[in-house]
């Protein structure tokens, strides 16, 4: 396992926090655009993921990539979670790894 350059758990909200960094984040596809998806993230926010895989509307996917800004993510590695996802256990995760647990995670 590669520890050279841990991804952050986030949501959104603290996407902000880590621009230019690497990322994991969960979103649901709301259409694709040729390699761009636009999804929601688990706190509800709309996300650009450039570079994405094909994966149908309405399916969680995993995101792993680059922040770009605020909205955008550049995706390095795309999993496709199914339609099944509980969105609000992972928005909690992101909750924990960036505040009280945050040294558990980075």
């Amino acid at each position: 396992m590669d520890t050279s350059s841990p991804a952050a758990f986030v949501n959104a909200e603290n996407l902000n926090m880590f621009v230019g960094r690497r990322v994991r984040t969960v979103v649901q596809v709301q259409r694709n655009e040729g390699g761009m998806v636009v999804g929601q993230s688990t706190d509800g926010h709309q996300l650009t993921i450039k570079s994405a895989m094909d994966i149908p509307v309405s399916h969680f996917m995993e995101v792993y990539g680059i922040v770009e800004n605020t909205q955008t993510i550049r995706a390095e590695v795309c999993t496709d979670f199914g339609p099944n996802f509980d969105p609000k256990a992972f928005d909690g995760l992101c909750k924990l790894a960036s505040d009280k647990f945050k040294h558990l995670f980075l």
